[in-house]
């Protein structure tokens, strides 16, 4: 009797199985919820359409829902609500966030030959920098990243315009940025860049710029100008020098346990949706720049363009000096800059 009702209920069992996995195919709802996949993706910048992470995954979140409908589902989180870049890449390595969108030198601190990326002039547009990576150097530099971390690069967009120079005083040649204290991010290839131009870098935090500027602690700063306009450092900084010493690519960076969840089948039509949401991207990337440009000029900012002879020395001496240490340093990148300057447009 024993081993007869272990039978009964091994069947019973077996039976109700099977008619929850038939009643869930029959219910379009519940089959597409329990196959749906869910990613939760950071971003330091605010959710408008002046950030170039918010309108990047704009692009994305339409082409999945034209493609795979609700089967790939991104939860956006802007304005670091998931915590500061630095501890967000920690995050996207272990799994408990999924994807991050970011500029690239954040990703230098796990696969330091990312910093290549922030060496002054290395790009001459943000067309020569979508090349080059599109190209086969973005794969290299995706190769390095998965072998450090297991992380993926899932593509490199733009952000909205180069960086460029922005001072109290005019400045409109090398002979005028010398000794002129500039604010820079508080990385060596941004420091050493400014230093080989005769200026004195001044690392300061973004936080504390406006106030800088405004008490004279520096005498300007080095950014973009739609970070500029939106930020308001117009009001204490009149005069902009169109260096445009970087081109910055913007990364998209998906950790091995958010691809893990991706169903193989999923996979080709999420390329395509990322891709497609950079070709967009790009050339709204581009519009952004010139607008916040033409924007600032009607508030009153005066603009001068580095002239090329001095941006043809420049790139020298970067070559020269910052570039060669750093592949020698990182002798894996030296193909790369040979790349680069091959893709030159």
């Amino acid at each position: 009797m024993l081993s007869l009702s272990r039978r009964r209920f091994v069947q019973s069992t077996s039976a109700i199985s099977a008619a929850s996995v038939a009643f869930a195919a029959g219910v379009p709802g519940l089959a597409r919820a329990q196959s749906a996949v869910s990613l939760r993706f950071s971003s330091s910048m605010v959710a408008d359409q002046n950030a170039a992470h918010y309108v990047w995954f704009q692009q994305l979140d339409a082409n999945l829902k034209a493609s795979v409908g609700d089967k790939i589902k991104i939860d956006y989180f802007p304005n670091n609500q998931l915590g500061k870049e630095s501890d967000v890449v920690q995050q996207v390595k272990v799994g408990s966030i999924d994807m991050m969108v970011t500029g690239s030198s954040i990703w230098a601190t796990v696969a330091p030959q990312f910093g290549m990326l922030d060496l002054g002039y290395l790009f001459d547009s943000y067309a020569h920098a979508a090349k080059a990576l599109d190209g086969g150097v973005g794969g290299k530099l995706n190769e390095m990243l998965q072998k450090s971390t297991g992380c993926s690069v899932l593509t490199w967009a733009s952000h909205f315009g180069a960086r460029s120079v922005y001072t109290k005083q005019p400045v409109k040649s090398l002979a005028d940025i010398k000794n002129v204290k500039l604010r820079v991010l508080p990385t060596p290839a941004f420091i050493e860049t400014f230093k080989i131009m005769g200026a004195i870098p001044t690392p300061i935090p973004f936080g504390e710029l406006y106030m800088a500027a405004q008490t004279g602690v520096v005498d300007g700063f080095e950014h973009d100008a739609a970070t500029v306009l939106a930020s308001k450092l117009n009001e204490v900084v009149k005069y902009g020098w169109l260096t445009e010493h970087l081109f910055s690519p913007m990364v998209v960076v998906i950790g091995k346990r958010g691809m893990d969840k991706i169903p193989v089948e999923l996979r080709p039509a999420f390329a395509k949706a990322v891709a497609d949401a950079t070709t967009k991207q790009r050339a709204i990337a581009t519009e952004k720049g010139a607008q916040a440009i033409e924007a600032l000029t009607k508030l009153g900012m005066v603009f001068s363009p580095m002239v090329k002879a001095e941006r043809d020395s420049v790139r020298k001496e970067m070559e020269a000096r910052l570039w060669a240490g750093f592949a020698k340093e990182y002798p894996v990148t030296a193909p790369l800059f040979t790349a680069i300057s091959a893709a030159r447009v």
